[in-house]
């Protein structure tokens, strides 16, 4: 059986000193964007993907909506993606578009921001064995499209990050993500605490990845809908955050490198995570 939720949140171990959040865990599959319940997206307006896996994984997407693609002329003699006539520009157009330095393979897509979807658009369909990740304060769009993929490549539902002190949807996420933005809906709430509570009383287990957390991560799991939560590299989770958790855990590790960088950390703790479930009886 199954433990059962504790009436209270475990407290949360002290903290005796700063440690590399986002690593040692410091810190089916649901709708995918665009299948029903979306608002209209509140954020700013079009932005520019670039990329070749981001830019083909927004075409293909029938809920984004695409305005201009540009590609260089080198780029254009192996482009096979429909459904946008594109406009062949020299590649300093391109550079000016997109952040400095930005590896754009000759490729951009000038697009409107993806429909939102509130937490409850995700838990209404998602499956008895889902799995979600939630970021408290992870900035760098870096990071946050690296999870995303991880995130899709082990089927997560969603991703769920707060209104403030998270990596907005950026050219440079989609990039990082490679194509991932596409596929695995992105959740923002505005308060973190009070979404792993909705998620709790949707019969979701919450673990929060800390690096001094006292039992490892496969021994704080158990059978059904899990969601993870890590923190930004540095302070880790926030107190609250990790109080409202019902439990936490920690990546095992050896040696002196005992840390992870914050995306690094959730590729391990999601696939830790799958073949611990796909083990366990339910």
């Amino acid at each position: 059986m199954p433990p059962a939720r504790p009436s209270r949140p475990p407290a949360r171990p002290a903290r005796p000193g700063s440690k590399s959040a986002g690593s040692e865990g410091r810190k089916g599959d649901g709708p995918r964007r665009g299948t029903g319940g979306g608002r209209p997206p509140s954020g700013s307006g079009p932005i520019w993907l670039f990329g070749h896996h981001a830019v083909r994984a927004a075409l293909a997407n029938p809920e984004r909506q695409c305005r201009q693609l540009l590609l260089t002329a080198e780029a254009a003699k192996d482009w096979s993606a429909g459904g946008l006539a594109p406009t062949i520009v020299d590649r300093t157009e391109i550079d000016r578009l997109v952040p400095p330095g930005a590896v754009h393979q000759g490729v951009a897509l000038r697009v409107e921001p993806l429909p939102e979807l509130a937490l409850e658009d995700v838990l209404f369909s998602a499956a008895p064995d889902a799995l979600f990740v939630l970021l408290d304060q992870v900035t760098d769009p870096h990071n946050v499209g690296a999870i995303l993929r991880s995130c899709a490549v082990f089927g997560a539902a969603a991703l769920i990050l707060p209104d403030r002190n998270a990596a907005a949807a950026t050219g440079t996420l989609a990039k990082t993500a490679s194509g991932a933005l596409e596929a695995v809906p992105i959740v923002r709430v505005v308060n973190l605490a009070r979404a792993i509570r909705q998620l709790q009383e949707a019969d979701v287990w919450v673990v929060g990845l800390e690096g001094i957390a006292e039992k490892p991560l496969e021994a704080v799991l158990r059978p059904g809908r899990v969601a993870l939560v890590l923190g930004a590299e540095g302070p880790g989770l926030r107190r609250l955050t990790g109080e409202t958790c019902d439990t936490l855990g920690h990546l095992p590790t050896a040696g002196e490198f005992a840390s992870l960088n914050v995306s690094n950390a959730a590729a391990v703790a999601l696939y830790a995570t799958r073949r611990v479930l796909a083990e366990t009886p339910a």
